[in-house]
């Protein structure tokens, strides 16, 4: 009898554990700056935030293509980013926020490979904790099959 109220027990903590986790996935397409830091930068701590005050965990994915490689890319001087200079000003202390979304919250990065190919971005010059896969179509339609809620940065 006590092993099975254990293992009633561990089942419906199990249980309960999917419901105290919300995912997300950024459909990050933007090359905008202003956009990227409030949306990536800054708005994925404050929505972590949020939900960790409600006792919930929050799973962000974010899958990068579009016009938003250019904030992936280790060395821009080799992309074809070299001459934004907006970009240029920022890219350091973007490196270190990006990362730090990946380290401290935890944040999967997935980016497309046949974008990266359409724009002569080698893989090499991408942040070594972004995860390449052969499209965003396939980012996509996994996360939100895996139950994320969809929201687009464009």
């Amino acid at each position: 009898m006590k092993k099975l109220l254990i293992i009633l027990t561990v089942m419906v903590g199990l249980l309960r554990a999917d419901e105290d986790t919300v995912k997300l996935l950024l459909d990050l397409t933007t090359s905008d700056i202003g956009k990227f830091e409030r949306t990536m930068l800054k708005g994925v701590a404050l929505n972590k935030a949020y939900y960790q005050s409600k006792f919930k965990d929050l799973e962000v994915v974010a899958m990068i293509h579009g016009d938003a490689y250019k904030f992936f890319v280790k060395d821009l001087s080799t992309s074809p980013y070299k001459d934004d200079t907006k970009l240029l000003k920022v890219s350091k202390d973007f490196a270190v926020r990006i990362k730090s979304l990946h380290d401290t919250y935890k944040v999967k990065f997935l980016i497309c490979e046949a974008g990266m190919k359409h724009r002569s971005i080698k893989k090499d010059n991408i942040f070594d904790f972004v995860e390449v896969i052969p499209n965003a179509m396939i980012g996509l339609i996994d996360a939100q099959n895996d139950g994320a809620a969809y929201v687009p940065v464009k």
